[in-house]
Order: structure tokens, then sequence, then C-alpha cells
């Protein structure tokens, strides 16, 4: 059997309260339109990343936690770019520079989708020996 050593692309799928605003937040933030909406459904293909995400509409509350997206970058020029898409279109945005933190050094943003849910933007920096001091359980420092 022969069986590729990466996988094409990354399906994500989660529940949102409000399946027209999502489509609005995402299309400006991925900067493109989704390749299929319906009353309680929408989807985005990507590229780069090579991602596959879709929203459902649901009713149950959403559960806050410290679940977040990323998108890894590969160079700061990338990085600037999309934040400046974000900023473009007025979206809140939390930067950050010089991050140490999950054993990393990073320059990244934030952004929030109209459910609460978090996407960090990176450029890998540098490994570090050790997790961000503020913080006394690994992962703590990567939620906004």
């Amino acid at each position: 059997m022969n069986i590729k050593s990466q996988f094409p692309r990354t399906h994500v799928g989660y529940g949102v309260k409000n399946i027209e605003a999502t489509v609005e937040f995402y299309s400006k933030f991925f900067q493109v339109e989704p390749v299929k909406v319906k009353k309680d459904y929408a989807k985005f293909i990507l590229e780069e990343p090579s991602l596959n995400i879709s929203f459902s509409q649901s009713s149950t509350p959403i559960k806050p936690g410290h679940l977040h997206f990323g998108i890894e970058l590969d160079d700061p020029e990338q990085l600037k770019q999309r934040l400046g898409n974000a900023m473009s279109h007025k979206l809140s945005i939390d930067e950050e520079k010089e991050v140490e933190c999950c054993y990393a050094k990073q320059d990244k943003f934030w952004v929030t989708d109209p459910d609460g849910y978090s996407w960090e933007v990176f450029v890998f920096k540098e490994d570090i020996n050790e997790n961000d001091k503020a913080n006394s359980e690994v992962g703590e420092c990567c939620t906004v």
C-alpha cells in the first residue's frame, strides 16, 4: 500500500451562533469567499495553508476555554501583509512581538471571530529552552 507522507488538507469544523456574521468575518480574515453557503452552514477552502474549514450554525452555547487555531507563516513579510489585511478590515487585533512561549520565540497577532474563537497568526523565530515564566503550565501563554 502506498501512503503519502503528508495529508493533503486539514479539515476543521465547529458550531457558530450566527452564520452570516461568521461568513463576513472569515471572508475578510481569509481574503477568500466561501465555496458553499447555506442557511445554517458555510465552508471555506484555503490553498495556503491547505485547510478545509466548515461552520454549522447551532443554538448550543460555545464553551470558553483554551481552544484556538493557528496559522504559521514562513517569513515576517507574510505576517506583515496578513496583519495589514486584518487592520484594513478593522478586525480586533492583539499584536505581540518577540513573544517567548510554548518553548519558542515568535512574532504574532491574534484575531477573534464573532463566536470568540481565537486565531493566532505567527512566524516562528527560534526554539527556546524555557516556557513563559509568567505561566505555570505549557500552553497557558498561547491564549489571548
